[in-house]
């Protein structure tokens, strides 16, 4: 079975369709504006946002899993330490990247997005609330039903494995996933700042460059406690 680095199975990701993410990332880029998609895996989300009339160029490791991305430019390299000589109205942090563990890493992913940004920074994450609230119920996703078992918590660490089942396949995806804030993410330290939810569950929000400062993109009180 073919994997990318972080053992994301690259035919189940192939399956999986758009959750509406596109619409999202059209509904915040200037019409025709370019985006960057950092972690684009098998391009389910990099497709749509090309049919919505944007340029993206589409970022990953696995070559396996670019080699499945259509109607975009690919770069095949870590998040990281990727430096492109370009920037972008949109620049897409997917995929809960964010929620790592690993705090250096995490301020290299965001640094990599601020890089890279012209406009908006949207940043998909697990919000606190979904550590509570998690459970081991299947759910359907297009062709395949996903189930997350195994779930264990230990302070603001959630470990678990996912199952994905398809007519005739099975695949598990193990992960450890950290609950954070707002002002845990630093986003000041990579030169960025906070430019508000983009869902009502919080699952997405915005960050914007430094440079174009506006006070009301600052979270509230409200906010922070959201967080």
């Amino acid at each position: 079975m073919n994997t990318s680095a972080d053992g994301s199975p690259v035919e189940l990701y192939a399956l999986l369709p758009d959750f509406g993410e596109a619409a999202l990332v059209h509904a915040s880029t200037p019409a025709g504006g370019s985006v960057l998609e950092l972690g684009a895996g098998a391009g389910r989300v990099t497709e749509p946002i090309a049919a919505l009339g944007h340029p993206v160029v589409a970022v990953d490791n696995s070559g396996e899993m670019l080699g499945h991305v259509r109607n975009a430019e690919t770069v095949r390299a870590d998040i990281e330490t990727l430096r492109l000589d370009r920037r972008f109205d949109t620049v897409v942090l997917a995929s809960h990247l964010v929620n790592t563990p690993d705090a250096e890493l995490r301020r290299a992913l965001l640094a990599t997005a601020a890089h890279h940004a012209a406009g908006r920074v949207l940043v998909q994450w697990h919000p606190a609330a979904w550590f509570d609230t998690v459970d081991s119920v299947p759910r359907p996703a297009g062709p395949v039903e996903i189930a997350v078992r195994d779930i264990v918590r230990d302070g603001d660490l959630l470990s678990a494995t996912v199952h994905y089942d398809s007519a005739d396949r099975h695949w598990e995806h193990a992960f450890t996933a950290q609950r954070l804030s707002i002002a845990d993410l630093e986003l000041a330290q990579v030169g960025l700042r906070f430019d508000g939810w983009l869902t009502e569950d919080q699952t997405w929000f915005a960050a914007r460059p430094n440079h174009r400062s506006n006070a009301a993109s600052t979270p509230s009180a409200d906010d922070a406690q959201a967080t």
